[in-house]
């Protein structure tokens, strides 16, 4: 049989992500801060699109109707030539997201209230009563910036003063100098000697003990500004490992004093900063903003959107009539009627995601709700499907939502994705999550008598005693997760706390 080309018609079947999915879905990942620097890009690049003001607030939604009228489901089925060539112009209002009107669910048609059957309420938008926004103040002066303030009344000549602020540049966040000496020589292609007078014009900068080489160095630069560094204190610096190892018979032989100077000199030297770096803000990191507000009412939970960081989005309706007026050709008016299809599409992505992440908030207030109303000790064990199930979407949509988000309580600001953990078993059989085990030991190990530490053996026979059934390298592995030392390394700190 020959060979030639041919041409065939072949039906077939398959799915399609489309922009518009694609681009869904990519809302629904992002936080709010995010989202509105989405909106900021998608406003400049679309005309029919512009930031509104505060929506007013609808009769029905004052009185508790359950009759409410979404306006924007007329829009939605109407196109806006429609209305017009009808004479009904008036009736061609913004379609926008209105904070106050019901909320229709979109996965069963139902246009009532979104509302936990255990007694929370879910709204959309703060309000006047929602708390702040603000979890963290305005970054303050940075080590940085504090150090090179003082270059100019300590160095002794703008050379040395160039090459300090070369220093100052390799500092770590705790304040050390991480790079050897000669390798700054040859990176810069100068004397040693150069070098170590500008370190010394760096570790004469407050606060003290900035630029050390080491833990040692930085203490004996405390030590010397204290005017406490005398041999027997140099003695104790120098070995600040049998320090460390609770050595203290060894260590008050080595430095020739009495038990009374020597608890003296430990007490000296626990009250210098081994990291004053820290004392001063690193780089200007982003704040932490929540996206979901919630706060007690009655016996449920009022749920909401932070809609602080939410710009109200509308479609400018005026400006496309005008517009559409003024379109001669059609390939302008092609290219409005994208724009306006655009627009109504964002609208829509953005209003389903305020549902989507309302649904899976209320949920997981509902699974967690111990949590919130008796705190991380009543927190159990959770699973994304075990939420995707409860609330019938897709375990992938539950994981998006619940990624980089955060929740603000009357207990903390805490990230979605912390009310997952994993379990473990009860005497009880209902599980208890890993939170709940760490809060348990710490609570322990916190109350234990420097007389009488507890072992990793003891945490066990204490913890099955509440009701908690692990096994000694679990309560290990969950002790060192919150880091706590084991019981010989919390001995020799409770011995060194007790030295006065």
């Amino acid at each position: 049989m020959g060979l030639g080309p041919r041409l065939d018609l072949r039906q077939t079947q398959s799915l399609v992500m489309t922009p518009q999915l694609q681009q869904a879905i990519k809302l629904l990942a992002l936080s709010n801060l995010e989202v509105e620097t989405f909106i900021g890009d998608a406003v400049a690049a679309n005309p029919l699109l512009e930031v509104g003001g505060e929506a007013p607030e609808p009769a029905g939604a004052m009185d508790g109707s359950p009759d409410l009228d979404l306006r924007s489901t007329s829009l939605e089925s109407s196109r806006v030539d429609q209305l017009i060539g009808e004479g009904r112009a008036a009736d061609d209002r913004p379609l926008d997201l209105d904070p106050a009107a019901a909320v229709v669910d979109r996965d069963t048609g139902d246009g009532a209230m979104l509302d936990a059957a255990w007694g929370g309420e879910l709204r959309i938008g703060g309000g006047e009563e929602g708390p702040g926004i603000d979890e963290r103040g305005g970054h303050g002066e940075t080590l940085i910036e504090h150090l090179e303030a003082q270059l100019g009344l300590v160095a002794p000549d703008a050379r040395i003063e160039a090459i300090a602020r070369y220093l100052i540049g390799l500092l770590d966040d705790a304040g050390y100098l991480p790079v050897p000496l000669r390798e700054v020589c040859d990176d810069l292609g100068i004397a040693l000697a150069e070098v170590e007078a500008a370190l010394a014009v760096v570790q004469s900068l407050e606060p003290t003990g900035v630029g050390a080489r080491g833990l040692s160095e930085c203490i004996a630069l405390q030590a010397r500004e204290a005017d406490r560094y005398d041999p027997c204190m140099a003695r104790l610096i120098d070995n600040l490992d049998l320090v460390a190892r609770g050595e203290f018979a060894r260590l008050r032989k080595m430095c020739a004093v009495d038990d009374e100077d020597f608890a003296d000199m430990l007490a000296e030297l626990r009250g210098y900063d081994p990291k004053p770096g820290l004392q001063f803000g690193g780089e200007s990191g982003g704040a932490v903003t929540p996206d979901i507000l919630i706060e007690p009412s009655g016996e449920g939970w009022k749920i909401a959107l932070n809609e602080t960081t939410l710009p109200r989005l509308v479609v400018n309706r005026s400006y496309y009539v005008e517009l559409r007026g003024s379109c001669g050709d059609k390939a302008s008016r092609g290219w409005l009627s994208e724009k306006l299809a655009d627009a109504n599409w964002l609208i829509k992505a953005l209003d389903q995601r305020q549902k989507t992440i309302l649904k899976v908030a209320s949920e997981l207030v509902k699974q967690q709700e111990g949590f919130f109303r008796h705190g991380v000790s009543h927190l159990k064990p959770l699973t994304l499907r075990t939420v995707a199930e409860a609330i019938g979407m897709h375990e992938s949509t539950v994981s998006r939502v619940t990624s980089a988000k955060y929740l603000l309580c009357s207990r903390g600001t805490f990230e979605l994705k912390y009310f997952f953990t994993s379990g473990i078993s009860t005497a009880g059989g209902e599980g208890a999550s890993a939170e709940a085990v760490k809060s348990a030991i710490r609570k322990l190990i916190d109350a234990e008598s420097p007389k009488a530490i507890l072992s990793d053996d003891s945490l066990v026979d204490l913890l099955k005693a509440q009701g908690f059934d692990l096994a000694r390298r679990t309560v290990a592995k969950y002790r060192e997760a919150i880091g706590l030392g084991s019981s010989v390394q919390r001995r020799r700190q409770k011995a060194i706390a007790a030295i006065r």
